[in-house]
């Protein structure tokens, strides 16, 4: 018997793929546990419709990513740290004041999860952080540190 899997299962195959199977491991185990459908002309086209359906999403969310990345190399942050005389910082700027930052006054939100440079800004000067929006879809954001009282 032909089925569409709603899931990986394991040893069988991935979501939304088509396999065959005996009749007795479909209906005694794939059908109750809803793990797959049995393959008819009316659930390989609403299975089309689905992929058509992730595809033209997944473009959408590619588009508007890249649209962000666009936006984010205008952006360039400004902190204000205190610093000793060799230009260090007492402590450091965390990507969670850059994430909370481009919040408040840009009004974008994006998780300090995505930030692919995790390098410390722990001295005085401009900082290029790299950003994952999507895959494959890399933002920078500028960040400049400068000292208090000057």
């Amino acid at each position: 018997m032909k089925v569409i899997l709603l899931q990986d299962v394991k040893k069988l195959g991935k979501k939304d793929q088509i396999v065959e199977v005996s009749d007795g491991y479909a209906t005694n185990l794939l059908f109750p546990r809803k793990l797959a459908v049995q393959l008819t002309s009316k659930s390989k086209e609403i299975l089309g419709n689905q992929q058509e359906d992730r595809r033209i999403a997944e473009a959408n969310a590619k588009a508007e990513a890249e649209k962000l990345a666009k936006r984010l190399e205008d952006i360039t942050l400004e902190f204000k740290v205190k610093a000793g005389k060799d230009g260090r910082v007492f402590g450091s700027v965390s990507l969670k004041q850059v994430e909370q930052e481009l919040l408040a006054k840009y009004k974008i939100q994006i998780d300090k999860r995505r930030f692919i440079s995790t390098d410390t800004m722990n001295a005085c000067g401009m900082y290029r952080l790299k950003i994952e929006l999507f895959k494959g879809v890399i933002g920078v954001v500028n960040v400049h540190l400068s000292e208090e009282g000057k």
